[in-house]
């Protein structure tokens, strides 16, 4: 509970040699899934449809928990969604907010910050005021108490901020880097709300500025969801016991089985569309149009708002297509709200059956 935040780069050689072996095989399946991401024509269709899974799953770990017909169906104009469906949608808008800022900017202390406000819906910054602990959600037993001070927090993250842009403070394996810097940003909790939702934005976005990913492709919080305990555990075996090895292996463990995972998904994805694209042909080959494709492929609920949106004709020439994508199977028809929901129920099963 004492725990002294270490000023980075960590004094200690964390890099042992069950880490490096470890970073290696992650790398390596990360970069097969890199460049398989590659291969899908329109990026859309996975930073759509997987962005979305991992705001959920991200969601799951603070125990926010909604289903995938909620999500696809949301819309702001509607004030009747649950609680946790919203929740959820700004979690999706803070990653995809972050990923477009860092087309043009560092990933600095100042991004996080809007990143938090967005999820939060707080406009505040770093926290301001004492009292903050973390407990035991069971007992209610406090476990750890991050800095309380709004100048010693301001401090640390100014440290992080450097450790994570200055290459030269660290020659670290970029995945090693990002478990320290997981570590080190969950253990200053520089937030009063939202420390680990933007955490995990934070691990995507590292990945991204290395270039250790191109798109928002790999998502690792499924595996955090379903090992809630043992990340918990590990989290606090650092501040208790200095025991950096452990907490590596197990997220170079996160990083390395999620990109497995998403390699049999992006997989499954490209031989659906071909499937769909071969009956599409057969059925309808005046109809057929690779940006009708894309559009029911990058939009699991599709509108017709979409279709007009994104192929460019009326929207009864868009009524018009997704009937007849209905007629011959591909899609399922859905009312709800006033609104057509057109759902590609295959597409969505897979994601639902992860």
């Amino acid at each position: 509970m004492n725990y002294k935040i270490p000023t980075l780069p960590l004094a200690a050689t964390v890099e042992t040699s069950k880490i490096l072996k470890k970073a290696i095989s992650a790398n390596k399946i990360i970069a097969e899934l890199k460049g398989l991401a590659q291969t899908i024509p329109n990026q859309s269709i996975l930073i759509n449809t997987l962005l979305i899974q991992e705001s959920k799953d991200s969601s799951e770990v603070e125990n926010i928990v909604t289903t995938h017909d909620e999500l696809f169906k949301y819309d702001k104009k509607y004030a009747d969604f649950s609680p946790a469906t919203k929740e959820v949608h700004r979690y999706n808008e803070a990653l995809f907010y972050g990923f477009n800022s860092l087309k043009s900017k560092a990933l600095t202390n100042n991004l996080l910050i809007k990143i938090a406000q967005i999820i939060t819906e707080r406009d505040s910054g770093f926290r301001n005021a004492a009292g903050t602990s973390l407990k035991n959600q069971q007992t209610g037993e406090v476990i750890y108490v991050p800095p309380q001070t709004f100048s010693e927090i301001s401090e640390k993250m100014k440290n992080l901020e450097r450790f994570i842009n200055e290459p030269k403070m660290s020659d670290f394996d970029p995945l090693v880097k990002m478990a320290i810097i997981h570590h080190q940003f969950e253990s200053i909790h520089p937030f009063f709300d939202g420390n680990g939702r933007t955490g995990r934005i934070l691990n995507i976005l590292y990945l991204i500025s290395e270039r250790i990913l191109d798109i928002p492709t790999l998502y690792h919080s499924r595996y955090l969801t379903q090992n809630k305990a043992k990340y918990y555990e590990l989290l606090q075996k650092v501040r208790d016991e200095n025991a950096w090895e452990e907490w590596i292996l197990f997220m170079l463990e996160a990083l390395e089985s999620t990109a497995r995972q998403t390699i049999v998904t992006i997989e499954s994805i490209k031989s659906l569309m071909l499937e769909y694209k071969k009956i599409f042909r057969e059925k309808e080959p005046k109809l057929y149009s690779h940006e009708l494709i894309n559009t029911i492929f990058s939009h699991p609920y599709t509108k017709i708002e979409y279709i007009v949106s994104e192929t460019k004709v009326s929207r009864l020439t868009a009524s018009k297509h997704l009937k007849r994508l209905v007629d011959i199977g591909l899609l399922e028809l859905n009312k709800n709200k006033n609104t057509n929901y057109y759902i590609n129920t295959r597409l969505l099963d897979l994601f639902t059956s992860l």
